[in-house]
């Protein structure tokens, strides 16, 4: 495939594979793209961010929606393209593209309701017969630095709120998983985007992020990705707009109260969906003393139903991780674990990509696989004595991004959602859940700003102040 830059379909003499994680087999190549390429795009773009302003948000709301028919026309397509470059079971893949329509129906929608306030200036000393609206502008070019777990829906989050807002907006797709997104970009267009105004670069992501995140025509950045990688980025950008969605280890809480059954099923789906490649995924369970050999016992079988294999066949469970390096971590941190005194319920075994689902019980909190963000397919149990416990363990981490607790008891749900530092609380459901209109970011190191079609509209606009005097 060709990267789409300058308003065309561009190739380069050199190739990147993108590769099945599966058997490794190659899907096929996309260009090599440079720094130069970069600005190449830049300057067509900041001439499609002035057609984009100038087009009404009722033509920006018919171009998104005819994008949406020929998305979920092009579904199993899509859905396909997904499992083969990033290794997600099938299932999961058409789930993604149902609700990456959906993200961009919902940025086509909230197009037409990009409002301003009117500020009573009349209660200012001064302020009679004045006055004054605020009005929403677009913020120009926006830069859409994109993960590999969700190659659609999570440029769509980024993507369909830019367009939506009257922008103009270049996709750095992940380079694990390009194909995904210049297949949007050629929906996007057939739809009727202006051609000036999208690009979509594709190379290291090491030389593309400096060219894009230093280049001042670059007006946005949103970024999905490492803690790490964000920060560096935060450094390069100098004075502009950034969203960062970073990573987490999201704790869940189990009360000497909760349904054990429905708990163990929802940990084992939070844990485990996405081969747990998934920011929000279930890491820590912190379990009541209570009721800790019993929730364990619930867990265990339903773990054990997550099979492996090819992710194209209807039978798998669970997947393979993107890259074989990753999976090699995962064993590693399982295996250190299990060397400091965690006790291994099941799993624990790894072929190549593919990881076994996990769970490790007894678990020190200062260990790694409790510590930091594991991005993969086990779970670390740890018990408490009291509810306080149970608190200062969920907050004892850097992240801050989603957590949850199972009990039956209003005033414990309520004292959880003020004390828990996160910036997604579930209450009698897993980590892994989101709507994708709601507000959704993190606090502490898991990032800045929020997603959301209506909210990140608001993070890629800039307000002006208007006073009639």
């Amino acid at each position: 495939m060709q990267m789409f830059i300058a308003g065309e379909w561009q190739d380069r003499p050199q190739k990147i594979e993108v590769t099945n994680p599966f058997d490794g087999t190659v899907i096929d190549a996309v260009p090599h793209g440079t720094a130069a390429d970069v600005s190449l795009a830049v300057e067509t773009l900041v001439e499609g961010a002035r057609l984009m302003r100038a087009m009404s948000a009722a033509d920006r709301c018919r171009i998104l929606q005819g994008a949406v028919r020929l998305l979920r026309h092009q579904a199993e397509d899509f859905a396909q393209t997904i499992t083969r470059e990033e290794g997600k079971i099938l299932a999961e893949s058409r789930l993604e593209v149902s609700r990456a329509a959906e993200t961009l129906e919902v940025s086509a929608e909230e197009a037409k309701r990009i409002t301003g306030d009117v500020i009573p200036l009349e209660s200012a000393p001064g302020g009679a017969g004045k006055f004054g609206f605020t009005l929403r502008i677009p913020c120009g070019v926006v830069a859409a630095i994109c993960p590999f777990n969700f190659p659609l829906n999570l440029v769509m989050h980024k993507v369909g709120p830019a367009l939506a807002a009257g922008n103009a907006v270049l996709i750095k797709p992940a380079g694990d998983t390009p194909l995904t997104a210049l297949k949007l970009v050629k929906i996007l267009l057939d739809a009727g985007i202006p051609p000036q105004a999208i690009a979509c670069i594709t190379g290291p992501g090491g030389e593309l992020g400096e060219a894009i995140c230093t280049d001042r025509r670059v007006r946005k950045i949103s970024f999905t990705g490492s803690y790490q990688v964000g920060e560096t980025i935060c450094r390069m950008a100098g004075i502009k707009r950034v969203t960062m969605e970073l990573g987490s280890n999201s704790p869940v809480i189990i009360m000497d109260d909760a349904d054990l059954d429905r708990a163990a099923q929802l940990v084992a789906a939070s844990g485990f969906g996405n081969a747990g490649q998934v920011c929000i995924s279930a890491q820590r369970i912190l379990t009541s003393r209570q009721c800790y050999g019993e929730f364990l016992d619930a867990l265990k079988p339903k773990v054990e139903l997550l099979t492996t294999g090819d992710p194209l066949d209807a039978s798998t469970k669970l997947g393979p991780m993107v890259r074989e390096s990753d999976a090699v971590r995962i064993e590693t941190w399982v295996h250190e674990a299990i060397a400091s005194g965690a006790k291994l319920v099941t799993g624990g075994t790894r072929q190549g990509t593919v990881h076994s689902a996990t769970i490790l019980c007894d678990v020190d909190p200062s260990l790694r696989v409790s510590r930091e963000e594991l991005f993969g397919p086990a779970v670390a149990v740890t018990p408490f004595s009291t509810f306080d416990e149970a608190i200062n363990l969920a907050n004892a981490t850097n992240y801050g991004l989603a957590a949850s607790i199972f009990t039956r008891d209003i005033d414990r749900a309520m004292r959880f959602a003020r004390e828990v530092d996160a910036g997604n609380l579930h209450i009698n459901w897993g980590t892994q859940w989101r709507a994708d209109l709601m507000p959704y970011g993190g606090l502490k190191d898991s990032g800045l700003g929020k997603e959301g079609p209506r909210y990140a509209i608001r993070e890629m606009t800039e307000e002006k102040m208007v006073v009639i005097h």
